[in-house]
C-alpha cells in the first residue's frame, strides 16, 4: 500500500484510471475468447493482461475495486467483431489518447508510475503490432477495386446523367457497366498478383477486388433506383462517393496508422475531378450528336 498522500481529486482521477483499465482488459478478454486464431487469442490475452496489471497498480493508491464501463465493452467488442479486431482495438486506444495528458500529470505525484505506464504501453503496441487479421493483408487488393470503381463510376455516371437524362436507362448502362469492370478488375488483379508473386494468394486478391468494385458501384447507382429527378440522383451520387471515401479512408488511417487526411484529398480529388470531366464530355456529346432521350 502507498503511502503517498493524494487529494481527492487525484483519488478520484485515479479511480478513472482504473475503470478504463478494467473496461479494456474485458474487453481484449472477451475478445481474446471468440476469436478463432489462437495467435490472435494468445495476443489478446497478454494485452489484456497488461490492462489488468496497470489497474491493480492503481489500486495500490485508492484500496477500492472500480466496475467497468459496460457500455464501452459492448460498443468496442463489436466493431471489432464487425470491422476487425484491428481497427477496434486502435480506434478503442485512438480514443485513450487525451488519457495520456492526464498520466503524466499524475506522474509528477506518483514519480513510480511514469516507467511502468511507459513500459506497459509501448509493450501494448508491440503486441497490437503482431495481430494477424487477413482482411488487412488484402488492403492494397480492396483499394484497388474500391479507387478503380470511385473514379470509373462516378465519371460514367456523371457523363450518362447528361448524355442520357433518364435515372433507368443511366442505372442500367451504369450497372452493366460496372458489374463488367468488376469482373474484368478482378481478372485483372488475379493475373497481376499471379505474375508478381507465385506464392501469393492470386485469388484471394481477386476476390477482394471483385467485392470492393461490385459493393461500390451498388451504392454509387442506387440513387437512380430509387428517384426520378436525374440532377438529385447525380449528387445523391456524388455524397455516396464522399462518404466512401471518407468511410475507407477512415478506416484504414486507424487500422494501419496512416495519414487520413492525405489519402481523403488525394482520392477525392481524383474521383471528382473525373466526375466533373466526365460530366462536361456528356454534355458536349448531347449536344453535338443530339442524343434526345
Amino acid at each position: 500500500m502507498s503511502e503517498i498522500k493524494l487529494s481527492k481529486d487525484q483519488i478520484k482521477q485515479i479511480k478513472t484510471f482504473q475503470r478504463n483499465e478494467i473496461t479494456e482488459y474485458y474487453i481484449y478478454s472477451r475478445l481474446s475468447r471468440n476469436t478463432k486464431n489462437n495467435h490472435n487469442t494468445e495476443v489478446l490475452q497478454k494485452i489484456g493482461d497488461d490492462e489488468m496489471r496497470h489497474y491493480m497498480f492503481w489500486k495500490n493508491y485508492t484500496n477500492i475495486d472500480v466496475k467497468p464501463n459496460k457500455w464501452k465493452i459492448f460498443k468496442f467488442y463489436w466493431i471489432a467483431k464487425v470491422l476487425g479486431i484491428t481497427f477496434g482495438i486502435k480506434l478503442m486506444e485512438k480514443g485513450e489518447e487525451g488519457a495520456q495528458v492526464e498520466y503524466a500529470e499524475m506522474c509528477e505525484f506518483i514519480p513510480e508510475a511514469k516507467q511502468i505506464v511507459e513500459d506497459e504501453d509501448a509493450h501494448e503496441q508491440e503486441l497490437i503490432g503482431l495481430l494477424e487479421e487477413k482482411k488487412l493483408d488484402y488492403v492494397g487488393s480492396i483499394v484497388l477495386g474500391l479507387n478503380d470503381a470511385l473514379v470509373e463510376l462516378t465519371g460514367t455516371l456523371a457523363g450518362l446523367t447528361f448524355a442520357l437524362q433518364n435515372t433507368r436507362l443511366i442505372a442500367v448502362a451504369g450497372l452493366i457497366t460496372g458489374i463488367a469492370a468488376s469482373f474484368s478488375m478482378a481478372a485483372s488483379e488475379y493475373l497481376s498478383t499471379k505474375t508478381e508473386d507465385e506464392n501469393a494468394n492470386a485469388l484471394a486478391s481477386s476476390i477482394y477486388t471483385g467485392i470492393a468494385y461490385i459493393l461500390t458501384v451498388i451504392v454509387l447507382i442506387l440513387p437512380y433506383l430509387l428517384f426520378t429527378n436525374y440532377f438529385v440522383c447525380l449528387g445523391m451520387t456524388m455524397t455516396f462517393a464522399v462518404l466512401v471515401i471518407l468511410f475507407f479512408n477512415y478506416y484504414i488511417s486507424v487500422a494501419k496508422d496512416l495519414n487520413f487526411k492525405k489519402r481523403f484529398w488525394e482520392m477525392f480529388i481524383i474521383s471528382m475531378g473525373v466526375a466533373v470531366l466526365t460530366f462536361g464530355i456528356g454534355y458536349l456529346i448531347r449536344i453535338f450528336i443530339g442524343i434526345d432521350i
